[in-house]
């Protein structure tokens, strides 16, 4: 009987067009046509040329909407009725040919990727090919319902965890949410920061910083900056958004999508393990990933929080030319806040080797950004003085005494 049915109703359209044509057959028998085809007969000579007007006028609109759909309209008719409405306020062809660019910008091109990162993240060029892969890999992806994806960047101070972050938001387009969790350690103000005040609170009339953040930019990179200090139930509240692909937020009680989201997490914790690590497992990230996971779990971190991450990623610790190159840069980038770019070899080696030294030296309490503010606080003055004079270009160098001074020039030597 199920089978008779499903028979049926497959061929239920043909049956009933089949009994529709036998009803109007029936129907057309007792009409008397000679009669109405002689008054129609009478109607067409009489109004002969009102219905070759509107046959015309048919003819053309059909004719007209062919060719404007095939883009063979004459210019002269691209007005009024038969204009779009791109073509009338803007320019149809450029957005057409950007709306296929944004469909392609979906797929990444991972060694491109690859390169813009190392050449900004010094020393991590394994952390680099890692996550450029599953950065492309994870886009490419059709099935949505969890963010793209959910990293975490583990490994000393200093080695370029947050900056990777940045870089990556830069390269990809995206917006930066960063979330210093530090200041979420209070279980109920981090939650209300984050999520939301309650209905009928004060502050219950504004969102959140994350789900206004995600509402506004749902395809942002969510930077969530020394995870390990944020308060336990604000680590719970995120697994939702990593779990089912949304979070709430608690004002209005409104669904904010984390689908389309990059959640990249950082931490400082069990570092002197994770160097180790890296240097046992460097060659075979699964394990590495394992390893990772239990000795994060010995730090205190929460294993539900663990389980849904994506990938771990470790940094190793930045030695030698590497160290070197990172000090440079930095202190490129003070020179540069200034307005001013830096000479040809304008660094001074000594200076570079001294700020390593004292590095080493100082060990975890210190990083290559904290040396760098001790000699802006030397050569300031003459970074001013250069910028009132219209210099481009600057040098520093370390004198014999060990003071510092900045020289300047209007032309790159």
């Amino acid at each position: 009987m199920h089978k008779l049915l499903h028979t049926l109703n497959r061929y239920m359209p043909l049956i009933i067009t089949i009994m529709v044509m036998i009803m109007l057959f029936q129907f057309m028998e007792k009409i008397p046509f000679s009669k109405y085809l002689a008054s129609m007969d009478n109607f067409s000579e009489k109004y002969t040329n009102e219905l070759l007007y509107i046959s015309v006028f048919l003819w053309v609109l059909v004719i007209s909407a062919l060719l404007h759909k095939n883009n063979m309209l004459p210019f002269f008719l691209r007005i009024g009725f038969f204009m779009d409405i791109l073509d009338r306020l803007t320019n149809k062809t450029k957005v057409t040919e950007g709306i296929e660019k944004i469909k392609e910008d979906t797929f990444i091109d991972s060694e491109a990727l690859t390169y813009a990162l190392k050449q900004k993240i010094i020393g991590q060029d394994n952390v680099c090919d890692d996550i450029s892969s599953q950065i492309r890999r994870r886009h490419a992806l059709v099935r949505r319902g969890k963010p793209i994806g959910v990293f975490l960047l583990a490994g000393p101070p200093g080695t370029g965890k947050t900056y990777l972050a940045k870089v990556l938001a830069n390269e990809l387009d995206r917006e930066l949410i960063h979330l210093d969790m530090s200041q979420f350690s209070s279980g109920s103000y981090g939650l209300s920061q984050l999520f939301g005040m309650s209905k009928g609170y004060v502050g219950s009339d504004s969102y959140g910083l994350l789900t206004s953040g995600l509402r506004d930019t749902p395809n942002a990179i969510v930077l969530l900056d020394e995870i390990e200090k944020a308060h336990p139930d604000v680590l719970k509240s995120f697994l939702t958004a990593w779990n089912d692909g949304f979070i709430t937020e608690r004002s209005d009680g409104k669904s904010i999508s984390t689908t389309q989201a990059t959640f990249v997490l950082t931490s400082n914790s069990a570092t002197d393990r994770l160097t180790q690590l890296h240097d046992i497992y460097k060659d075979d990230p699964d394990n590495l990933r394992s390893a990772a996971v239990e000795t994060l779990k010995e730090a205190k971190f929460a294993p539900e929080v663990l389980n849904r991450i994506d990938r771990i990623f470790v940094f190793r610790k930045l030695e030698g030319l590497d160290l070197a190159r990172i000090t440079a840069l930095e202190i490129e980038k003070m020179i540069h806040n200034y307005g001013l770019k830096v000479d040809s070899q304008g660094i001074d080696p000594d200076i570079i080797l001294s700020l390593m030294y004292r590095f080493q030296k100082m060990g975890k309490s210190s990083s290559a950004r904290d040396m760098v503010r001790s000699i802006e606080d030397k050569i300031a003055d003459s970074l001013i003085d250069a910028k009132k004079h219209n210099a481009s270009y600057v040098s520093i160098i370390e004198k014999d005494d060990g003071s510092i001074k900045a020289k300047f020039t209007t032309a790159k030597a």
